[in-house]
């Protein structure tokens, strides 16, 4: 936490942005964990900011559902149940497959050059085992390819769950062996939308998704057994 606003106040935004932007960034990415408790005074000595701009920024969590507020205990980092994940990705799922399809049909070269640039960076990421760019990659892949759907609203209904998906990404991405399969993944989806294969791509990106369900299913079913074991 005590790094959580590096480089972020040489910026021009106003301080309780920042300190939102960051809190929901630690939220995503883990460093804030689901379940913690966020305490106003710790989180504003660790920031170097007053307790006012981190008080607003846990209410503007609360109300984006990163953040849930205890009667009589205080504010934590909401958890999610195996049914939110299921929700999510059955949607992605869906949403994917359409981006995929459309872009199979309406991506440009140049989108396609961006693509197998991307791919390069990613099988860079898989090889140093760097999950923080791993992640920023893989973002940028999927948004190449909602970008290539040419479907503004599609794009704004993805955008929509971006934070959910981001959470999740990283959750998913960090489990053994994930980046490599991503990377394969993503090889097998670019060579389906370069030959133009609809129905293919539209399969290959579908199956990605369900992949990462799985990854994120593992994950959460193990740190239910680390907890318990915990416990006793």
């Amino acid at each position: 936490m005590k790094n959580l606003l590096n480089g972020k106040l040489e910026n021009y935004k106003p301080l309780r942005e920042i300190v939102f932007e960051a809190m929901r960034e630690a939220i995503i990415n883990g460093q804030l964990k689901a379940g913690e408790r966020l305490m106003e005074v710790q989180l504003a000595e660790e920031m170097g900011v007053s307790r006012t701009p981190v008080r607003e920024a846990i209410r503007k969590l609360e109300l984006e559902g990163f953040v849930v507020m205890i009667p009589r205990k205080g504010a934590y980092v909401a958890d999610f149940s195996t049914k939110d994940v299921a929700d999510v990705f059955e949607i992605r799922s869906a949403l994917e497959a359409l981006a995929a399809g459309l872009a199979c049909e309406r991506i440009t070269e140049e989108e396609l050059d961006e693509l197998e640039r991307l791919l390069i960076r990613v099988a860079d990421c898989a090889a140093a085992n760097d999950l923080e760019t791993m992640v920023e990659v893989d973002t940028q892949f999927h948004d190449v390819l909602y970008r290539a759907s040419r479907n503004d609203r599609l794009v704004q209904i993805i955008n929509n769950l971006r934070e959910h998906i981001q959470r999740f990404r990283a959750i998913s991405m960090g489990t053994p062996g994930r980046m490599r399969e991503t990377l394969e993944e993503h090889k097998q989806l670019v060579e389906a939308i370069n030959a133009r294969n609809v129905a293919l791509a539209q399969r290959l990106a579908q199956g990605h998704i369900e992949n990462a369900e799985n990854r994120m299913m593992e994950a959460i079913r193990q740190e239910m057994r680390t907890s318990t074991g915990r416990r006793n």
